[in-house]
């Protein structure tokens, strides 16, 4: 079976979506998946250099975490990338592509090949203008962006070609990062868009992850909050966190036909 692709894109940085994208990563991991990953930004290489670090980390400490097979991808068109992606997925469950936060045309292929798009943003109007722009006085939908529309014709494309070549269809999910400190009456406005939009365009909305320093603190060592054995005593916002991350996950609606029974699926912990 093909390898469910899941995409985490957006033209913004700063959104989580490396941090997201590596929890997702070792969640299904632990599940019992097999999990492979591609890493498209060339200068920062956010999760590369995470599962690097991992699996520095394992051999410092002789211990075997639950990963992916990871590769950072320098091609020079969209053929190349087909082919790493193609190479790196065989045998596996899923492919996490990570993508870069800025315009790229390799990002943009990335995100019309996925099985599930997953679109972090933050809760400002500054982040949702990446999907869509809204009047300065009613804050409505006033009309689609450049991004949105490439998504939803690629979502159409799909539509066809799941009956014609068997294709899944394209998931859309915006998840929604760092909401603890947005003001309420911004959050509600921002609520409304989203649920006004996504009903024009058709994707979902997920909760996030918080805004935590946790998640800055475990790069350097490749850890995850599931790995709660090297991690020492883990505090209440921590515990918080895992909880999210399990929220996010199931909100994924990941298929479970697309991990195969190589071994047995754990438990999140």
């Amino acid at each position: 079976m093909t390898a469910h692709r899941i995409v985490f894109a957006n033209e913004k940085g700063g959104t989580g979506k490396s941090t997201t994208a590596i929890h997702v990563a070792v969640a299904l991991a632990y599940q019992g998946a097999k999990v492979a990953a591609v890493d498209l930004d060339q200068r920062q290489r956010t999760l590369y250099r995470y599962l690097e670090n991992r699996a520095e980390t394992e051999a410092r400490r002789g211990i075997k975490l639950p990963g992916a097979r990871f590769a950072v991808f320098d091609g020079l068109d969209t053929n190349d990338l087909d082919a790493l992606c193609e190479e790196i997925a065989e045998g596996q469950d899923f492919l996490v592509i990570d993508t870069p936060g800025r315009d790229d045309p390799f990002a943009l292929h990335a995100a019309t090949q996925a099985d599930t798009l997953v679109t972090p943003m933050n809760d400002s109007f500054i982040d949702f203008d990446l999907i869509g722009q809204v009047e300065g006085e009613t804050f409505k939908v006033r009309k689609l962006s450049f991004y949105a529309e490439t998504i939803w014709e690629a979502r159409k494309r799909r539509a066809l070609a799941t009956i014609e070549q068997q294709r899944r269809e394209l998931d859309w999910v915006v998840v929604r990062n760092r909401r603890q400190y947005v003001e309420a009456r911004n959050m509600r406005r921002i609520e409304g868009a989203l649920k006004e939009l996504s009903q024009r365009v058709g994707f979902r909305i997920a909760e996030g992850l918080s805004e935590r320093v946790i998640y800055r603190e475990l790069f350097p060592s490749g850890l995850t909050l599931l790995d709660k054995g090297q991690l020492g005593e883990l505090g209440t916002s921590h515990l918080v966190a895992r909880q999210e991350l399990r929220g996010l996950l199931a909100a994924l609606r990941l298929p479970t036909e697309a991990a195969a029974p190589r071994q047995p699926a754990l438990a999140l912990p």
